[in-house]
Order: structure tokens, then sequence, then C-alpha cells
């Protein structure tokens, strides 16, 4: 008898958003984007040189502004959409790709491209412009406190709290697109695994952390996401 799944969590990383022109932005030399991680990418760096470091994202936004979402992306939408299940996203990509499919419940654990966040008051708000340190707050009108709301390199992840209670429900958890290498988000297959969930891994090649998975399907996410979730429809179906 085909299984059916009530709370599904779907990890995604750098893999399912590359087929829509965005490249993995850490390299394997750790570079940014061609930059040093440590001259954009941490908080140190920012108080340094908030400038240098706006100026890196707002080169960055335009390009994450004009992708569009993939195969894989509105599979998601589709399976969301049909499937009748509580479906979270979590996702390590600071593009809106997920949103630009019709994707809900998305949690963006490393921020967004298109957000800023006041270091004085912790308002967020959204923006796809240019972003400098001479800018003011809108909330407390306080000047040169503004920050890409970007997860930098030691600082925590986003929505943490709602990520332990998804991963501690869910029943079948399905990463697409991730290297199995960067923790925490490296360790929630194994905290699904634990509170008794299915685990799906879908990847281009093989990962350090696929031990953790009871399936492994090996390909493009954008023809092996969409063949996922049409197996998954077609199992509720026959139940």
């Amino acid at each position: 008898m085909a299984k059916i799944y009530k709370n599904i969590v779907i990890l995604t990383g750098a893999g399912i958003s590359a087929e829509s022109g965005l490249a993995t932005f850490r390299s394997e030399n750790g570079l940014w984007n061609k930059h040093r991680v440590e001259d954009v990418a941490t908080i140190e760096a920012y108080w340094k040189n908030p400038d240098y470091v706006h100026d890196f994202y707002n080169q960055m936004r335009p390009e994450l502004f004009n992708a569009k979402p993939n195969a894989a992306h509105l599979a998601i939408t589709k399976l969301q959409e049909k499937y009748n299940s509580n479906i979270n996203v979590i996702t390590q990509n600071v593009d809106t790709l997920h949103e630009k499919a019709g994707n809900k419940n998305v949690w963006h654990i490393h921020g967004q491209i298109n957000q800023i966040v006041c270091m004085n008051c912790g308002h967020v708000f959204e923006t796809w412009g240019d972003v400098s340190s001479e800018d003011s707050c809108p909330h407390c009108g306080i000047s040169a406190m503004l920050k890409p709301n970007i997860v930098f390199f030691g600082e925590n992840l986003l929505y943490m709290d709602k990520v332990d209670e998804l991963l501690q429900t869910c029943n079948l958890f399905i990463s697409v697109g991730t290297s199995g290498v960067v923790y925490p988000a490296a360790g929630f297959v194994q905290v699904a695994k634990f509170y008794g969930a299915d685990t799906i891994e879908v990847n281009l090649e093989e990962t350090s952390n696929n031990y953790l998975f009871g399936r492994h399907i090996y390909g493009k996410a954008g023809k092996a996401l969409p063949d996922l979730v049409n197996e998954l429809l077609e199992q509720k179906e026959e139940a």
C-alpha cells in the first residue's frame, strides 16, 4: 500500500538554483562570487568597510532579480497544490526563485538578497535597489546601520526554532541540490531521520552525508525533482 505523508520538508541548496543560471556563489577555493569570503560575508567585514560590502550585494541583486525559476521550483509548487499536505521549504539560497515559482511556506535560513535589516532596531524591509552606509532606517531613522539581511559567517541562522519543529514532525524529508557539507543544514536529515521521517536525496552526485538517506536520486534537479513529485502524486492517488 502506498504511503501517505502528512508533513513534508524540502531542503534546498545551490543546486536547485544552478539550472536557473545562478552560480554557486561560494567556490571550492573559498571565494564568494570572486571575492574573498572574509571581505564580503563576515560581520567583521561589514563593520570595517560597510560600503564595500553593500557594493558587493548591490551588484548581485540585479542578477538574482532577473533569474527565473526552473522546473524543480515549479515541481514544488505542483506538490504543494496537489498533494494536499503540510509542505514546507527550508532553503539555504538567498535568491527568491521559490517565491517566484509560487512556493509557499518558504524559510530562508541564510536570509534573502532583497531584504535589509537595521542593526540598530532590527527592522527588516525589502528592496531590490542599491543600499549604502549613508542610508537611514525607515523605521528608527538611524543612518549607517543598514545591513544586507544575509546570514554572514559567524552569525546564527534564521528561523531555527521553526526549522527544529518542522524536522521533528515531518514524515518525509527531501534534500535537493545541497552538498551535505555545510552545517548545521547538513545535519537536518539526521534530525528528521531520528524522529522517524523517510529521507530522500536529490543531487547531481553522491554527497558526504548520503549514508543518512534512505533513497538517492542522482541527476539534475530540473528533471529528477519533477519525476519524484509525479511519483508521490501517483502514489497518493493509489492509496
